[in-house]
């Protein structure tokens, strides 16, 4: 590999890959998202049935397939997502997860609530692990969810929104909107903008070409939310992995405003500094 090729990414290469195999990643993810952000709704059914196999099948090093993920690694995640909700969690309250993956975390929450719903397209749990009396697993096709309107206290996502098609988000929006309670909020945690793409785009794009369909702003799910019909939105911080507190909405609008005359990349390295992680709570 020679320093030439290594001087066109925009990132360091990670061990166990190469500029080659980067580039390989990149080009099959970028025409695998362009097929997706081109599509229709019936479309994007099938497509997204099969994008993420056919991905790993054209990129055997996917980090997804090459990394293995330690118990403890898989812990401190799950840590991190608790501490910002933990605050929330209410012992008469239920509570859905989005994105639940194999639901060890939805696990883990079930015992400070009355119930647990995680949301998924398909069954991810594994079969050693006993589901709590109070968990339950809705499966859906990435539209509505079987759950009843006003039924719940807190909804949460975790890097969910920015892998939705953009057409689909204001109806994903209007799905949690219809099934919180009306002192209901939902929580959402994706990748800010200012600091990314954060898909593998990040080596060679200032903006997210990969299966990222989008990445926000604080102001710009303000708008979105506020647009759905939402009443109120507040920033969410995450404190050294243990609790959430709220940042003030009109720092980050400041400093959002602020950044948003900077160039990319510039852009990039003072927001590292000066915005907290995107997490958002939006209250219906």
């Amino acid at each position: 590999m020679s320093n030439k090729a290594e001087k066109k990414l925009l990132q360091p290469v990670p061990k166990n890959r190469s500029v080659e195999s980067l580039e390989n990643h990149y080009h099959v993810e970028k025409m695998l998202a362009d097929r997706l952000r081109n599509s229709n709704k019936e479309e994007r059914k099938n497509i997204l049935a099969t994008m993420y196999s056919e991905l790993f099948e054209k990129v055997p090093d996917h980090s997804r397939l090459t990394r293995r993920v330690s118990e403890s690694e898989t812990l401190a995640y799950n840590q991190s997502k608790f501490a910002l909700i933990k605050r929330f969690l209410k012992k008469n309250s239920t509570f859905v997860e989005i994105g639940s993956g194999d639901c060890q975390f939805a696990y883990e929450c079930a015992k400070f609530v009355s119930k647990v719903i995680a949301v998924e397209i398909i069954d991810q749990r594994p079969d050693s692990v006993e589901s709590p009396d109070n968990f339950q697993l809705c499966i859906y096709s990435g539209e509505d969810v079987d759950i009843d309107s006003e039924s719940v206290d807190l909804v949460f996502s975790d890097q969910l929104l920015e892998h939705l098609h953009v057409e689909d988000v204001e109806k994903h929006l209007s799905v949690q909107l219809r099934i919180l309670k009306p002192d209901g909020l939902y929580l959402i945690r994706t990748p800010h903008a200012f600091t990314g793409p954060h898909d593998i785009s990040k080596y060679f794009s200032d903006t997210p070409q990969g299966f990222h369909m989008r990445e926000y702003t604080f102001l710009s799910i303000r708008d979105l939310a506020m647009q759905t019909g939402y009443r109120r939105v507040r920033c969410l911080l995450g404190v050294r992995g243990k609790f959430s507190v709220f940042v003030p909405f009109a720092y980050v609008a400041l400093v959002e405003s602020i950044l948003s005359l900077l160039k990319p990349r510039s852009r990039r390295m003072v927001a590292k500094w000066v915005l907290p992680p995107l997490c958002v709570a939006i209250y219906k």
